[in-house]
């Protein structure tokens, strides 16, 4: 009975075996390992520059600028009624003199007394001017410019207070002078001489050959 059992088991065996190389594989192996498909790589598809959907977008873009450029308002630059040409009317007796930091630390450098000085430069009354920031920074400048600071806060000089944020002078001196074309700006820093003499109308004092000096004065004065 065991070599009849044997018998089959072997000839079965021997016939799945026979089987399988004629198909080129081990039956065990396929079921065992399941066969993967290969992954190739995908490539995104790009539009071509000669895609007439890019041009038609592109023509798009060119009408809206045009249309925002005709929707925007053009402003013009407004010039103060004082001006006459470049000759500034509402300059007159007594003269109001915005005094920058450095002006005043020059003249005690000099040994100028400031309002004297003033009147031998322009032959008429004048009336120093300083702002909150320009007090602002002779106060973070520390003793060593206790002098100019008790010099700043003589009676005889106006006060202008300041509204904007900070204690950086010279951008309040040009935005005052451009409003209002009353003011001579003393100062000796030449940045701020640059920047000052792009605005018509408004004089420039400074310190030469230990003397007041006067730039850009009207003639009749």
């Amino acid at each position: 009975m065991y070599s009849v059992f044997f018998f089959f088991f072997f000839f079965r065996r021997f016939v799945v075996l026979s089987l399988t190389r004629c198909a080129g594989g081990s039956l065990s192996y396929y079921r065992m390992v399941k066969a993967k498909p290969m992954k190739f790589a995908t490539m995104k598809r790009m539009i071509s520059t000669r895609d007439e959907r890019l041009k038609m977008n592109g023509k798009k873009e060119v009408e809206k600028e045009k249309l925002q450029q005709k929707d925007k308002l053009t402003r013009s630059e407004t010039y103060s009624s004082a001006l006459f040409f470049r000759y500034n009317t509402a300059l007159g007796p007594p003269y109001h003199v915005l005094l920058d930091t450095n002006f005043i630390n020059f003249s005690l450098q000099n040994k100028l007394e400031i309002v004297q000085a003033m009147m031998d430069c322009l032959y008429a009354k004048c009336i120093p001017c300083i702002t909150d920031c320009v007090m602002g920074e002779l106060e973070k400048l520390g003793r060593k410019y206790r002098i100019a600071l008790k010099i700043a806060k003589d009676p005889r000089f106006e006060r202008l207070p300041c509204s904007h944020p900070g204690t950086y002078a010279d951008d309040c001196l040009v935005r005052r002078v451009t409003m209002h074309k009353c003011y001579i700006v003393a100062t000796c820093d030449k940045d701020l001489k640059r920047r000052i003499r792009k605005i018509p109308g408004v004089p420039i004092m400074y310190i030469a050959s230990r003397k007041y000096s006067i730039e850009r004065m009207p003639e009749a004065y």
